[in-house]
């Protein structure tokens, strides 16, 4: 089932539950989805689906920071659960162990090509290295850590 019409079907069952906190999110993420269809003038794959659902997570990561850095506790609280029912409909995410392996490999190909990477080549490398998550939920930044990492020199 595709992740549009999961959301569809678990909003009818949020309703019958009364389950307001949830049926609110995924009013949300129903929205969502459906303005990005209609800016691309066409129904969503799976892959643009995780990609809007993903937007959302990182939106929800902002506002906690602003509602804990305002004193907001309750807000941020709230933003939380949000995240934590938007990530029911994404694939696992990928771990710091898995991400160091993947930026490794990414960059031990790259040496085995003939140009060992430095700092400078931190674009190309980070590249290479999300190429390697294709399909898989993988934060940004958690890549660019592990790539800035491994170019460091060790002293």
């Amino acid at each position: 089932m595709a992740i549009t019409e999961q959301v569809t079907k678990d909003m009818t069952a949020a309703m019958k539950a009364r389950d307001e906190h949830r049926l609110s999110t995924l009013r949300m993420m129903k929205t969502a989805l459906k303005n990005k269809e209609i800016d691309k003038r066409g129904p969503l794959d799976d892959n643009e689906a995780m990609q809007v659902l993903s937007t959302l997570i990182k939106q929800r990561k902002d506002s906690i920071e602003q509602f804990t850095k305002g004193g907001r506790q309750e807000l941020a609280d709230k933003e939380a659960a949000e995240i934590k029912i938007i990530e029911g409909y994404l694939p696992q995410a990928v771990g710091p162990e898995e991400v160091a392996a993947k930026v490794k490999e990414a960059i031990a190909e790259m040496t085995a090509a003939g140009t060992a990477p430095t700092i400078k080549d931190m674009g190309s490398v980070m590249k290479a290295a999300m190429a390697k998550f294709a399909g898989a939920r993988v934060d940004g930044k958690a890549v660019s850590d592990a790539v800035r990492k491994e170019l460091t020199p060790k002293a």
